[in-house]
């Protein structure tokens, strides 16, 4: 007898079986050696959806409610604050189900939503051109890698040592398929080769410490290089845009606007780009035009991945829509506006200076890298990172990143605006008896 949650009848499998020529089902799995095709998976036995339903509940309880703890671990995915606003808007079912965001080009409100966001992300990073967002930030920053290599038709890229790890290994891998050469460069000891395509720098770095981008911007464009700037988009809400400061290429991680962590995804490729560049970018991006009677309406303006064009005129491959990411991120900047923006990162910054003032006066602690940092700060701890931890976790506290690795005993912090005082006090109190 058939399962239950096969629609198929034997009579069906029967003609579909007549219609391919096959015998049997096991025909069609002939080629695949025997030891692979019978393997003991030894699962339970069926439950009924009531059963079923109450052994999952009885399985989620046994999850941690991360709400019952306090949390100082960034290093590139945030916890914010969202806005009920937020999660109302996106929920709706026009914005909610799969394919409007993916197939835009049949729906209005989506082409309208991403239209905004893109000029919203424009005004934020004082960039000319946005697309309608990428897989992430990692992702977003490889793919401007490739594409200044187009644009400048140079085969080697450039990076300083204070990007975020993750964000190199994606770049190389991405550089990797693509014949590219990937260096780390120290410019305080050494002039950028005029051999590269583009500089890779991070504001604020990984340390949470603030480089002197304008000079980056400066020595890359002497040597006809581009410089591509990896931002915080929060820290855009207090700081200058890299706009001003002479980017060519800005990409972010847009999660932190309007998007839970999730255990690290979904994410948002945010990228922007001076507009002579255009025509290198990869993604989608939305125009805003008028029909024949004369009302706005909006258009897949232009659209440089494969599943538009020919391959081999493609800009990218990258095909799943983070629209609804995307939608998240242009409402939260929407409710919050300029003045509520700015609250945030200053929130942000004079609390990751309360607690990294508070950590360094410890018998034992240090601030490795001196102020002024955005929201994020390295301390030396008199003992291994993981052993504190561990304690930090006993008392509810969900520590920072050990980068001990790289630092001597370094542990990498994060405050946000939704850590209180409380908290951070909280913290300092188990640090100090550890």
């Amino acid at each position: 007898m058939p399962s239950p949650y096969l629609p198929n009848t034997n009579a069906d499998r029967a003609v579909m079986l007549q219609k391919i020529g096959a015998s049997s089902p096991e025909e069609l799995f002939q080629d695949i050696p025997v030891r692979f095709r019978q393997t003991n998976f030894r699962l339970p036995p069926p439950l009924s959806e009531l059963e079923l339903i109450k052994e999952l509940r009885q399985l989620s309880n046994l999850n941690a409610n991360l709400d019952d703890y306090v949390c100082f671990l960034g290093a590139g995915f945030y916890r914010h604050f969202i806005p009920s606003v937020v999660h109302h808007i996106t929920g709706r079912s026009e914005f909610y189900t799969a394919y409007t965001p993916y197939q835009a080009e049949i729906s209005q409100g989506t082409l309208q939503a991403m239209y905004e966001y893109q000029s919203l992300v424009c005004q934020l990073t004082g960039m000319e051109v946005s697309n309608t967002g990428m897989y992430d930030g990692s992702t977003a920053a490889a793919e401007a890698a490739l594409m200044a290599c187009r644009f400048t038709h140079k085969d080697k890229i450039a990076v300083v040592p204070t990007i975020n790890p993750r964000y190199h290994r994606v770049i190389e891998t991405y550089a990797s398929g693509h014949d590219l050469a990937l260096d780390k460069t120290e410019l305080d000891s050494a002039d950028l080769s005029p051999d590269y395509a583009c500089l890779v720098v991070q504001q604020p770095n990984f340390w949470g410490h603030f480089e002197d981008v304008r000079s980056y911007a400066q020595r890359a464009h002497e040597v006809g290089a581009l410089l591509l700037v990896i931002v915080d988009p929060i820290s855009l809400g207090m700081f200058r845009p890299p706009g001003e400061y002479g980017a060519d290429i800005v990409v972010s991680e847009g999660q932190a606007l309007g998007n839970p962590t999730s255990f690290g995804g979904p994410g948002l490729g945010i990228f922007t780009c001076r507009q002579e560049y255009l025509r290198q970018m990869p993604g989608r991006i939305v125009g805003k035009t008028v029909d024949v009677a004369g009302k706005p309406g909006y258009v897949l303006t232009l659209s440089t991945r494969e599943q538009h064009i020919r391959r081999e005129r493609a800009t990218s491959n990258i095909c799943t829509s983070e629209a609804l990411v995307a939608l998240a991120a242009t409402v939260y900047i929407a409710a919050l506006g300029k003045s509520g923006l700015r609250h945030i990162a200053e929130l942000c910054y004079h609390k990751a200076h309360y607690a990294a003032q508070a950590i360094s006066s410890l018998r034992g602690y240090s601030l490795v890298f001196p102020e002024p940092f955005f929201k994020e700060f390295v301390v030396r701890c008199p003992v291994p990172p993981h052993q504190i931890n561990e304690a930090l976790f006993q008392k509810r506290i969900i520590g920072g990143l050990d980068v001990s690795h790289l630092i001597d005993n370094g542990l990498l912090l994060c405050v946000t605006e939704v850590n209180t005082k409380q908290d951070i006090d909280r913290l300092v109190d188990v640090l100090r008896k550890v």
